[in-house]
């Protein structure tokens, strides 16, 4: 993208706001340069622009962790085995520049990145991951392109069995901004099961918020890890709430209950939920749980990694006994870490146990909630036609689920990297008799292999989720692992949607100032500096003129 362009999409109102989340600063760079050929006609978004043949060589995308396949573990084979997939379904060559940020605080880096135009490769990027939330905010910026026709025209069409995920993202007008080859997942709470076994508790026992207190108490006074000291907490989150991302409440389900701290419909009509009564009782829930020692302190400033490392910690007599994250893949991974740790040896893959609903979250919302989607976004370039657009689309989005080659590199990873269907045996653990593991696997097989970083753990999965993805793999490798699938259907059997996100203009303008506020006075309320009423009250004072002028834009719409 062409730096005057940049500097023209950027004088509008997002400035404020993309300015006010960046909190990192990316290397300097320079800009790519790309070529187009003969021009054709297109129609995009309802408006008639010159397209052009578009020879697209360079496709510099940014993403975040949910790329597994990192430098340190087979992105370069990745996308060698990428671009020659690739350019045989094109016919032309296409260079994969995959810039990867940090995950904890992906949102911030990429407004810094899309305010200055910077990324760490020298390239305006092509394409990002964004959330949903991330989605709602840039969608009406002019930096992102209307796909809709592009959607309706792909070929993966004919192939897709969730056609609602991404039909539900397209605006009133039927513009396409972000698309989404999964649907979201969600969290549950998972719970050791030595703990557990340690105070006599049984996890179909814990059925409501006293029951699922009670537990965290125990764990917390009742030395569960048995070394006869004080100092495990009952449950570490990354966060109290992550207010800057839905569905806000995921990470500590049971404190939150039927709060939900941000715009939303109930019963047909736009609500603040920062507002409400459910809001200041889950912040006096919580400055309880802090007040009692049951939460890990460390949970105010925790990112997700430091939380994740906390909880499968071989230092037991700083851990906790419970932790609420991603459904499905995550129960294998967290077990795996476990087990690298040497935690709980003796009970093998039964090291974790998920919690069913509580009550109170049945009684509000029907279940845990299932966030919308993650998206890939397009950047617009602002030239007039699409031909640079489509060509991108063609070429990442297109082949993302192409059911074969590409979309298995997606899912999965390097094919004799991550993947293999060649006859093949290796042994994980093999110093250690307890942990010691043998793998066989005939010709023709489909596997998943040693980690390319980590020869004792078996690899998982790349970016897609075989199981969430709307158009299915057609070429038959499904990844059989026991616990990835018992952690789907406990999350499918025990979910419901979460609350569409809002957008309007107001809210874009000043998304970031208030989720700055309502972080603030959150924290605040927990920590016992001010009563959760008191909180809401400032918050009110602060931005209730805003928040109302937000809800007349929604129930407007």
């Amino acid at each position: 993208m062409k730096k005057k362009v940049l500097s023209l999409l950027l004088s509008t109102a997002m400035v404020a706001s993309l300015a006010a989340c960046a909190s990192e600063t990316p290397a300097d760079t320079t800009e790519p340069t790309q070529t187009a050929g003969d021009a054709t006609q297109t129609e995009n978004a309802g408006e008639t622009a010159a397209v052009e043949d578009f020879n697209l060589e360079t496709l510099n995308i940014v993403v975040d962790g949910t790329l597994t396949a990192t430098v340190e573990s087979g992105q370069k084979e990745f996308e060698e085995q990428w671009e020659a997939a690739v350019a045989e379904k094109l016919g032309h060559p296409v260079d994969l520049v995959i810039n990867q940020l940090d995950h904890s605080d992906y949102a911030g880096t990429v407004s810094r990145l899309l305010t200055t135009g910077e990324v760490g490769d020298g390239s305006y990027p092509d394409a990002l991951i964004m959330s949903a939330t991330m989605l709602r905010q840039y969608q009406t910026t002019g930096l992102l392109w209307d796909m809709a026709d592009a959607y309706a025209n792909a070929e993966f069409q004919s192939r897709i069995t969730l056609p609602t995920i991404n039909e539900n993202m397209k605006d009133k007008e039927g513009h396409l901004y972000g698309f989404a080859p999964t649907y979201g997942n969600g969290c549950v709470t998972y719970i050791k099961k030595s703990w557990l076994d340690a105070v006599g508790m049984k996890a179909e026992d814990i059925k409501t918020f006293d029951d699922y207190y009670a537990m965290l108490k125990a764990f917390t006074e009742n030395d569960p890890d048995g070394n006869g000291s004080a100092g495990t907490y009952g449950v570490i989150a990354a966060g109290y709430g992550k207010l800057d991302e839905a569905p806000y409440i995921n990470y500590m389900p049971e404190f939150w209950q039927g709060a939900y701290p941000s715009f939303y419909q109930k019963d047909g009509v736009w609500v603040d939920g920062f507002q409400e009564q459910a809001t200041i009782d889950a912040l006096a829930r919580l400055a309880q749980g802090v007040a009692d020692g049951v939460i890990d302190p460390d949970t105010e400033e925790a990112g997700t990694k430091q939380a994740r490392e906390k909880f499968f910690s071989n230092d037991q007599t700083t851990s906790e006994g419970v932790f609420t994250y991603w459904a499905g893949t995550w129960l294998r991974t967290l077990t795996t870490n476990m087990e690298k740790q040497e935690v709980d040896n003796d009970l093998g893959d039964d090291r974790l146990v998920q919690l069913a609903p509580i009550q109170e979250i049945k009684d509000t919302w029907g279940g845990y909630l299932n966030r919308e989607a993650p998206v890939w976004v397009i950047t617009d370039d602002q030239d007039g036609n699409s031909a640079r657009e489509q060509a991108i689309f063609d070429a990442l989005l297109e082949t993302m689920l192409d059911g074969d080659k590409v979309q298995t590199l997606w899912t999965y990873g390097a094919e004799d990297v991550h993947w293999s269907t060649h006859a093949e045996e290796f042994t994980t653990n093999a110093d250690d008799p307890e942990k010691k593991k043998d793998y066989s696997y005939e010709e023709g097989e489909f596997h998943l292999k040693q980690s390319p970083n980590d020869p004792n753990s078996v690899w998982k999965k790349n970016h897609l989720d075989s199981v969430l993805v709307i158009a299915p793999l057609t070429n038959g490798f499904v990844d059989n692992d026991a616990l990835v699938q018992a952690g789907n259907k406990f999350f499918t059997e025990n979910c419901v949607d979460a609350p569409a996100a809002a957008s309007c203009d107001t809210l874009t303008e000043n998304e970031a100032a208030l989720v700055e506020e309502k972080t603030t006075l959150m924290k605040q309320a927990i920590a016992g500096e001010i009563t959760p009423e008191e909180a809401i009250a400032q918050y009110q004072a602060d931005f209730g003129d805003i928040a109302q002028q937000i809800l007349d834009e929604l129930n407007a719409q």
